[in-house]
């Protein structure tokens, strides 16, 4: 069954095994609001939270199931956690995001399990019919080729976790024509050709596309690009961090999505949130979190 709303995801996960986040920097309202939700919605049994434990105590929910680590370094604390296989999942709380990427990487002790680290949002909104994805919207400044394909792989097993199966990505350049002078075009037409021959394994990937041919059936007709990814993109590929960010921002904004973010390609799902997201995009999170492990799971 294909997801097509947070709703129907969490109802398709009902039942599964919870997870149990270790929170880098738990003293936040939001994240502490949003591990609340979390377990009362059986999406966690508890966390293991590493930070100044005198501030972290009298900030704690009613009910909340924790393990408390009380330190100066938690990046390092929790990302051990992680490593010691007590913890299935990374979050951020109120640490700084290079901090904690650092410690996501570091070569002897991080996470990385591909050689691409990629940030991805998944979003739902009114007047789409199923979810769309974005990414890279949050790590990787100008990708390279190599970067791009890993940042499709890095995705395959989420959207398998969501139904979604071979996952249709759209490489959006600022034309549909390749040319020379717009390096993005190239990307995606090399993309497209490597899917086509099997090199991508669990994706369809098209392109250059504009951004309404990715999502417009009808734009792709009236610009007479037949495609299966045309119009029926699952996730978009975009050429450089500002792209991404820019567009999800405007969804939030304008597009009142609901949205959660993963970033992909470390041995266990990391949520990487800004300050300005609240609790609901934490928690949903999460359950991008258990669809991933879902959807790896289904892979083996």
């Amino acid at each position: 069954m294909v997801i097509r709303s947070f709703t129907e995801l969490e109802r398709a996960l009902k039942g599964s095994r919870p997870l149990r986040p270790a929170v880098a920097g738990a003293a936040d309202p939001a994240v502490l609001e949003a591990l609340a939700e979390a377990q009362a919605r059986g999406l966690i049994a508890g966390a293991f939270l590493a930070d100044d434990a005198a501030l972290l105590r009298p900030m704690l929910p009613p009910g909340l199931r924790v393990e408390i680590a009380d330190t100066h370094d938690p990046a390092a604390v929790a990302v051990a956690e992680v490593r010691a296989g007590r913890a299935d999942v990374l979050v951020k709380g109120r640490v700084d995001s290079a901090a904690y990427l650092r410690a996501v990487v570091a070569r002897e002790t991080g996470l990385r399990a591909s050689a691409t680290l990629s940030n991805l949002t998944l979003a739902e909104m009114p007047g789409l019919d199923r979810l769309i994805g974005a990414t890279d919207n949050g790590i990787v400044p100008l990708p390279t080729l190599d970067q791009k394909r890993a940042m499709i792989l890095n995705a395959v097993p989420l959207f398998r976790g969501l139904g979604v199966t071979p996952l249709r990505v759209a490489a959006i350049a600022a034309s549909e024509k390749v040319s020379a002078s717009q390096p993005a075009t190239a990307a995606a037409s090399t993309l497209a050709t490597e899917a086509a021959a099997g090199q991508i394994p669990g994706a369809l990937v098209d392109g250059p596309f504009g951004y309404d041919v990715a999502l417009s059936a009808a734009a792709a007709a009236k610009k007479g690009l037949a495609s299966a990814v045309a119009g029926r993109a699952d996730l978009i590929l975009f050429p450089s961090i500002e792209a991404g960010n820019a567009t999800v921002k405007a969804w939030k904004l304008h597009g009142h999505a609901r949205t959660a973010s993963l970033v992909l390609g470390g041995c266990v799902p990391i949520l990487l949130n800004s300050r300005a997201d609240g609790a609901e995009q934490r928690w949903l999170g999460l359950l991008l979190a258990a669809a991933l492990r879902a959807g790896q799971a289904a892979a083996l």
